[in-house]
């Protein structure tokens, strides 16, 4: 059974980050400072999707997903979110994964592009907190 007050802690705490990006992107970046706190709130709000992801896999007794990206499309398995959404904040595990990780040199423009693309993980939040509601 999922621990409603662990799931909703994390999910304000994604909704905090979220809420951070859209300061900084609705002031704008000015600066190396501020241009390193949108990569970290990216970094902890997708992780917190990740974290949210894993404890409703784990409460549900559902089988271990082997990476974060999974977990979120497991979710979408077991009818918590729909498939597009899932996909969408998959592809965002894997933005985090080059954040944290540099796989890639990063792309300051693509990073602060993607400022603009907030809706899925703020649907993220708001179907999961919807579904527990319900479950």
């Amino acid at each position: 059974m999922v621990d409603q007050e662990r799931l909703d802690r994390l999910l304000d705490r994604i909704a905090s980050d979220l809420r951070e990006l859209v300061r900084l992107r609705d002031r704008g970046p000015d600066d190396r400072t501020e241009l390193a706190a949108v990569k970290y709130y990216f970094i902890t709000a997708i992780e917190g999707c990740a974290r949210v992801a894993q404890h409703i896999i784990a409460a549900e007794g559902w089988p271990v997903a082997e990476t974060n990206a999974d977990a979120v499309r497991r979710l979408a398995a077991n009818g918590v979110l729909p498939v597009a959404l899932a996909e969408s904040v998959a592809r965002a595990v894997g933005f985090r994964n080059v954040l944290v990780h540099e796989y890639a040199e990063i792309d300051n423009d693509k990073v602060l592009a993607n400022l603009w693309q907030l809706g899925d993980l703020e649907d993220f939040v708001k179907t999961v907190a919807g579904w527990s509601s319900t479950s």
